[in-house]
Order: C-alpha cells, then sequence, then structure tokens
C-alpha cells in the first residue's frame, strides 16, 4: 500500500468516509490480508490527581474516531469518572487544554469497561478472547487474522510494569503472553502497541510474536511528563507525549499520504521531555510506505 491513509494503517482511517472504489482498494491493499480495524483504548489510574490520565485515552479515542473506526470496533476502559468527580469545576465534561474548547466526554461517549472493571484480568481476557459466555459484544474483541489492532494504555508504570487502579500491576510478560496467545488464535494482522507511561519502552522489550509495531513514551530510568496544567481544575489535562502524537494526527484524513516513519520523525525529545521508542524488528512492513 503505496499510500497510507492513515497515518497509522492499524488505527485506520475512515472507511465510512472513502466514497470512491479506488480509495477503498488502495486501503485494502487490493487484496483480503486487511478487511478491519479495531482500538483499544486503555486509562489504568484512578484519583482526581490523574485527571490527565483519562484525558489521555478520551483524546485518543476521539481521533480513532474521527479518522473512521466505529464505536463498535473500539474498546474504551476508564478505570476513574472524572466527569462525575465532586472536584470536577465542569461537571459532566473533561478538557484535555487549558481552553477547554473540546468536551472530550461530550454526549457521544461508550465506555466499555469502567471502574473496578479496569483491571489486569478483565484486560487480558479481552485480548484473548478469554470471556465469560454472557459477557456483553461490547466487552468483546471480536477481531480475526484480517485485523489490524491499535493498542493504547496510558497510567502510571516502570520498569517492565503498568499499574492497575494503584493496587494491582501487569508486567511486560503478562502483555507478551497476551499477544502470543492473541496470534496463536489468530485474532489480529497487525497491532500497533502505544504506552504512555514513565520507563514506557521497557514495556515492549518481552514481546516477540509477529507483525507489532511498537511505541513507547519514554526510555528506561525516565518519567513521562504531564503538559498543560489547569488551574481552574488544579490538575494537569494532558501528558506531553500523547498530546505530540494527537497533534500530528489531527493532520491527518483521508486524503493524507503521511506514513508511520513520518509520524515517528515528528517526536521532537525537547518538547515531549523524554526519548521516545520504537521497536520495529517484530514489523514486517516499511514505515514509509
Amino acid at each position: 500500500m503505496a499510500n497510507v491513509m492513515l497515518v497509522l494503517t492499524l488505527v485506520a482511517v475512515a472507511l465510512g468516509a472513502s466514497s470512491n472504489e479506488e480509495k477503498v482498494t488502495q486501503f485494502f491493499d487490493g487484496s483480503e490480508t486487511h478487511t478491519n480495524n479495531w482500538a483499544v483504548l486503555v486509562c489504568t489510574s484512578r484519583f482526581w490527581f490523574n485527571y490527565r490520565h483519562m484525558a489521555n485515552a478520551l483524546s485518543m479515542y476521539r481521533t480513532v474516531k474521527r479518522m473512521g473506526i466505529p464505536d463498535s470496533h473500539i474498546v474504551l476502559m476508564l478505570a476513574d469518572d472524572m466527569a462525575c468527580n465532586p472536584r470536577n469545576a465542569f461537571p459532566a465534561a473533561v478538557y484535555d487544554h487549558p481552553r477547554k474548547t473540546i468536551d472530550l466526554y461530550g454526549d457521544n461517549v461508550e465506555v466499555d469497561y469502567r471502574g473496578y472493571e479496569v483491571t489486569v484480568e478483565n484486560f487480558i481476557r479481552l485480548l484473548t478472547g478469554r470471556v465469560a459466555a454472557d459477557t456483553p459484544r461490547n466487552k468483546r474483541l471480536l477481531t480475526d487474522d484480517k485485523s489490524n489492532v491499535f493498542i493504547y494504555m496510558t497510567g502510571h508504570g516502570g520498569e517492565d510494569f503498568l499499574k492497575f487502579q494503584d493496587s494491582e500491576e501487569i508486567n511486560s510478560y503478562d502483555i507478551a503472553d497476551a499477544f502470543k496467545q492473541m496470534w496463536e488464535k489468530q485474532r489480529y494482522r497487525e497491532i500497533l502497541f502505544m504506552i504512555d507511561t514513565c520507563q514506557a519502552n521497557t514495556m515492549y522489550s518481552k514481546f516477540d510474536s509477529p507483525n507489532i509495531l511498537s511505541i513507547g513514551s519514554s526510555k528506561k530510568g525516565q518519567n513521562s511528563l504531564s503538559h498543560f496544567h489547569d488551574y481552574d481544575l488544579g490538575v494537569s489535562v494532558i501528558d506531553r507525549f500523547t498530546y505530540y502524537n494527537l497533534e500530528f494526527f489531527e493532520s491527518v484524513d483521508s486524503s493524507s499520504k503521511q506514513t508511520m516513519a513520518d509520524l515517528i520523525a515528528a517526536y521532537n525529545t525537547s518538547l515531549i521531555q523524554s526519548d521516545p521508542g520504537v521497536r520495529t524488528d517484530l514489523f514486517a512492513r516499511d514505515l514509509a510506505k
């Protein structure tokens, strides 16, 4: 596919917006190897002072929807509800910028796992398909061997771990094993794994399954920093790495020619104030195509 309609072929650009046959053919690469796109967006943090992590996830949710992935193919996991927190000076709203131009919560957000449903066990069961028989459709990842899956995670972490709910952790081995099960069960074609946390790049160090492109916000021993403090709310409202990814994504639409290589080249460590990492050895395709 010479022209990637989305800066992430994996995240998907607007299938619905592609009205002419040429764009559809181009998107599917003229083959049947890729037919659908999914996104799993996870905020693992509770408590008001972690407002920015929920804003990170909701901002990414807004972006993948704008790019054409429907709610039926998005699984959104939010460990807390900042919109309804009594400290919120703007009830039922979440913002990622002090200007407050876009309410990320709004009227059109479908949260699939919320509060104490956001656990390590539920996340792994979601990825591997090992959910209870009575699990509703919106809590299932109904992918197959033709699915490109974008998995985004944000929260507090450290070397080889990410906290869930401030009470448990998922480690790099857990995620690597879940991806291995997904590959063996033909639950994905390609995965874009993106994580925004301290020492994020260690979280993909144990991956060994094919067709996975991994991007992290910070190297081992390094923090991932917040951005934009909102004095009305008393908290920071987004993290730097996520903000600059979103800034790039906002320039992408169904006619764009940007590639993953362009996204990675756009990373400016002086603005992000950490060293993003990219792991490409498991990913077969050229990032510039």
